[in-house]
């Protein structure tokens, strides 16, 4: 092997050590504002919404009743890789989640990989639930004897007339914009907005459950079993919300404690299954709207004053999802950038809130133009199989350190870690291989264009031509 190829593969394969710090960048560091509470709001914040609201809908539609098995399955694989990453989180408490656990155990090129398709999940799904939103905000305005212009209804080809989803896009550039501003400031906003959420979902629980009719619980599985793992794998959507609180570990004031607290926190998105238990219990699956689930239950049952507040409801709960994504995506690239995979120029932090501005305005102008521009069910598994993708790594990641290096502090030690690990990471897989195949090229052609920029910019920037540990060094100063 040439000195050349040996120097590239140094480079590919380079960690970062677990214990090291994150560099800084123009002396600035992120804002450390963040207590246990803010973290498992921004957790539930993310969690509870869409996956409730829209995805219930549509999963049942895939699986009938036996959506009440398939969110087990999807709670099971959260569970465990919700551990995985408490564990990690408390190793290495910093702003990139799965990106900078999988630098530390894999190196650098899968560090990338993943990190790029953390930018696929993210933007995909704040896409996703941006157009959600878009739809039940002109359904609202209908009840009210309004409509938008037909060209700013949607996006192109979708109907007759449409060129753009306007709301999409201009909901999605508002909340970029106030995401500048301090993270604790965000957190505040998402307090009223998840306080909002969890009173609708109480309301709906409890005047669901007397119009409950326990045969249309049966058959549980009208589909087949195969039909409970096809909807597991679509209302894995659902589960965003904890690596979302691990990409904010760098703005949590006590990040080796606080953020594995946050993350168990979040798995109160469990109550998915009260939720769908009442669903398909007040009308037959056969008849459950998949595009406003809840609303169009209570209107069928004859309550439809019920269903105009489940709707505002969903509203509210669809915006926090977005939001929370919208927050994630940019720390994930200003991670990568910190660490010279991107252009340092763009990890410049706001001078005054410390937070990733020229990324967050960057991510939201994109996000913006995908959610007003594609339509919704063209992003919804794309998302899905980033997310369990990442799962998957960060189980791996769990089971390869506690061989590799045990005697690591862990200031949160994932419970019968190595079975669990393993559990996670065989679950995950399995969901990832139940996914529709184009879902798999698309993953495949985003690898490839994320590969291409990886070594573009390598080359361009002589990072190719730097040992790591000149790197580093460049990179504290």
């Amino acid at each position: 092997m040439s000195d050349r190829l040996r120097f590239l593969f140094s480079r590919l394969l380079a960690r970062r050590p677990a214990s090291e710090p994150a560099a800084t960048h123009g002396g600035l560091t992120l804002s450390r504002s963040l207590n246990r509470l803010d973290l498992v709001v921004i957790g539930v914040a993310q969690i509870i919404g869409a996956g409730i609201f829209v995805i219930t809908g549509v999963g049942v539609k895939i699986a009938g009743p036996g959506i009440l098995l398939s969110f087990l399955v999807a709670g099971l694989a959260c569970t465990l890789a919700a551990l995985c990453y408490a564990e990690l989180a408390s190793m290495m408490p910093q702003a990139g989640s799965a990106y900078s656990y999988a630098f530390a155990i894999f190196g650098e090129l899968a560090a990338w990989i993943i990190g790029w398709d953390l930018v696929l999940e993210y933007g995909m799904g704040a896409s996703t639930v941006a157009a959600g939103w878009s739809f039940y905000f002109q359904d609202l305005l209908k009840s009210y004897g309004l409509a938008l212009p037909a060209w700013a209804s949607g996006p192109p080809f979708s109907a007759p007339g449409r060129i753009i989803n306007l709301p999409a896009a201009l909901i999605v550039l508002f909340f970029s914009i106030l995401l500048v501003f301090r993270t604790r400031l965000n957190a505040r906003v998402a307090r009223w907005i998840v306080f909002v959420k969890l009173g609708i979902i109480a309301f709906v629980v409890a005047l669901g459950v007397g119009q409950v009719h326990p045969a249309n619980w049966l058959p549980l599985t009208p589909y087949g079993s195969a039909s409970v793992i096809k909807a597991s794998a679509l209302v894995f959507f659902a589960y965003l919300g904890f690596d979302v609180v691990s990409v904010t570990a760098e703005e949590a004031k006590n990040p080796s404690r606080d953020v594995p607290f946050g993350i168990i926190g979040s798995l109160v998105s469990l109550i998915y299954l009260v939720m769908a238990l009442v669903l398909v219990g007040m009308v037959p699956y056969q008849q459950v709207d998949p595009d406003a689930p809840f609303s169009a239950a209570f209107r069928q049952v004859g309550l439809p004053w019920a269903g105009d507040i489940v709707a505002v409801g969903a509203m509210v709960g669809i915006t926090s999802v977005f939001y929370m994504l919208l927050l994630a995506q940019p720390r994930i690239l200003y991670a990568m950038a910190r660490d010279g995979l991107l252009p340092s120029a763009v990890a410049r932090l706001h001078p005054r809130y410390h937070t990733p501005a020229c990324l967050t305005l960057i991510c939201g102008g994109a996000v913006a133009l995908v959610s007003s521009l594609t339509p919704i069910e063209k992003l919804a598994y794309l998302c899905n199989i980033g997310t369990l993708f990442a799962f998957f790594l960060v189980c791996v990641g769990v089971l390869v350190l506690r061989f590799s290096s045990p005697e690591l502090p862990r200031p949160f030690r994932c419970p019968l870690g190595r079975a669990v690990a393993a559990a996670g990471a065989l679950v995950s897989f399995s969901l990832m291989l139940s996914m529709p195949a184009h879902s798999w090229w698309r993953l495949g052609l985003w690898f490839l264009a994320g590969l291409a920029v990886y070594f573009l910019y390598g080359w361009v920037s002589g990072r190719f031509r730097r040992a790591p540990e000149e790197e580093n060094l460049l990179q504290l100063r």
